[in-house]
């Protein structure tokens, strides 16, 4: 009985003790949350940027590919060995050069032969004309001498033309590409021998949705950027509008043509096109580092200056602003909305900072943000 009280009693006395410890315990802890919720971060320094309303240029962007002005394949029109070729590839050639020329020895040869036939029923001709003069001969004797020798005549300008489609010249100015054919090659007719390209000025095709077909015309600028010239900015001019709208993806085809004197545009490569439309539109600009993206929606800090508790110095507090983005310009971006002119915006920093948060503003190494910056630009 005296081992069942005393069991009793050291339990009662380990459950008080458990007890006392548990309170203390949470005392600590409910003392340490109030201490934290009443303690603030540091402030963090950043730059600024005022929100400013700008004039920039209506653009309508697209992509594009690039197209020679003339551009062909040439190929053998006729079957025949090459027996010599007079071009050198990646070299500038003028119409009417010689390029290649294939064995027209059997060719020449009947044409000696025909030319001989000509001669032939040229004096037959004249003959039979004379007689006719003075009726010895019939009428129907002069008429077959005269289809003889107008058929020899046909017969030698088929042979020559023959000589000539065996003769490959250019046929406009351009740059030759690759040779593909070998001198003693038998060519089979269409093969292809050397691609040439007139490639200054050059032609770039695009489409635009057909809601836009109102704001283009002929003779609206370009410009043009590719990956090929980086930092580079082509310009040229809207030459041609197709008349006729896809029907299967409702975009008009529009075709530009740009120059090309060091002839670094390539005939296929891509590009960037922005149309430049004689209007300006007003857009509220923010550097593009002052955008937090996010999933949810874009945000910006905004910077107030709130009094402190004792009326002293100002203190710098942002304030989060969800907003909605429009065209990229540089280091600029358009605010659609959220923000109103003359705002001040954090554009450094935005990824330390959380709502309500105390910053200082220093923008002594504050970057400048160009509209238009240079790929050596820092």
């Amino acid at each position: 009985m005296y081992m069942t009280k005393r069991i009793i009693f050291t339990s009662l006395g380990v459950l008080v003790l458990i007890g006392i410890l548990g309170g203390i315990k949470s005392l600590q802890i409910n003392r340490m949350i109030a201490i934290g919720s009443q303690s603030t971060p540091p402030p963090e320094t950043v730059t600024t940027a005022v929100v400013r309303s700008e004039s920039w240029e209506a653009l309508i962007i697209s992509v594009g590919s690039l197209e020679a002005v003339q551009g062909v394949m040439l190929t053998a029109e006729l079957p025949g060995k090459v027996t010599h070729i007079a071009f050198e590839p990646g070299t500038k050639v003028k119409a009417g050069d010689l390029l290649l020329q294939q064995d027209t020895s059997s060719e020449q040869a009947q044409l000696r032969a025909a030319e001989a036939t000509v001669m032939l029923t040229k004096l037959e001709l004249e003959r039979s004309s004379k007689l006719l003069g003075k009726k010895a001969v019939a009428q129907a004797k002069y008429d077959a001498d005269n289809a003889r020798y107008k058929q020899a005549v046909a017969q030698i300008d088929g042979i020559r033309a023959t000589i000539r489609k065996k003769t490959i010249r250019a046929p406009f100015a351009g740059s030759l590409g690759i040779r593909l054919v070998n001198l003693g090659q038998n060519l089979n007719e269409g093969e292809p021998i050397v691609s040439l390209q007139t490639i200054d000025p050059i032609f770039v095709n695009f489409s635009l949705p057909q809601q836009q077909l109102a704001q283009v015309k002929p003779g609206l600028k370009v410009r043009l950027t590719t990956d090929a010239q980086l930092g580079q900015v082509i310009e040229g001019e809207i030459t041609a509008i197709s008349p006729e709208v896809d029907a299967a993806t409702r975009n008009i085809r529009v075709q530009a043509t740009v120059a090309n004197r060091q002839e670094h545009l390539r005939p296929g490569m891509f590009v960037n096109v922005a149309v430049v439309l004689p209007a300006r539109e007003a857009v509220l600009a923010i550097p593009t580092t002052a955008v937090l993206y996010a999933p949810y929606g874009d945000m910006v800090f905004v910077v107030d200056a709130s009094k402190s508790e004792k009326g002293a110095e100002p203190v710098n507090v942002v304030r989060q602003k969800i907003v909605q983005l429009g065209e990229k310009r540089g280091d600029f971006v358009a605010s659609l909305s959220g923000l109103e002119k003359g705002e001040t915006v954090v554009s450094t920093g935005v990824f330390k900072l959380r709502n309500g948060q105390a910053v200082v503003v220093d923008n002594t190494l504050a970057p400048e943000f160009k509209l238009a910056p240079e790929p050596n630009d820092s």
